[in-house]
């Protein structure tokens, strides 16, 4: 006749509820992983954007300074779909700087983002780090038994 002992019926307990515990760590572990690459994947989309909004900023500051080299009575055309129009000076010169202007404010706005982003990433990748910990503890702690 077979007969468990307590602290046999302790340690089949503590197994199991420690196998559960691993398990619900590890689901933790996946989601967080998951919730890394989605913010990865939002910062490499950010920094494309800003790098197109950089290049649009340097066009228009060229634009800018091609306009201030010409002189007021000078023909200035603007290319709207096939045609070419032609434009005050004024207008194209108020024009181009409300662009910089817009483009640098889509900047700031795009830095921001990505600050928030990038603090998000890493907050993300400590909680990863430290349920990783976890696990190893966890992992440790039930392969003597």
């Amino acid at each position: 006749m077979l007969t468990r002992t307590e602290a046999q019926l302790k340690r089949e307990k503590l197994e199991m509820s420690s196998a559960s515990a691993l398990r619900e760590l590890q689901r933790d572990l996946e989601n967080k992983a998951n919730d890394l690459s989605k913010l990865q994947k939002d910062i490499a989309k950010n920094h494309q954007v800003r790098k197109k909004y950089t290049i649009q900023l340097g066009e228009n500051e060229l634009v800018l300074k091609e306009l201030d080299l010409l002189n007021e009575d000078a023909n200035v055309f603007k290319l709207i779909g096939p045609v070419l129009v032609k434009q005050d000076m004024a207008e194209a010169n108020a024009n181009v700087r409300k662009r910089i202007e817009y483009i640098s404010a889509e900047l700031k706005r795009l830095d921001a983002t990505v600050q928030d982003l990038e603090d998000k990433q890493n907050s993300k990748k400590e909680a990863i780090y430290k349920l990783q910990q976890k696990n190893q503890g966890l992992q440790a702690g039930k392969a003597p038994a």
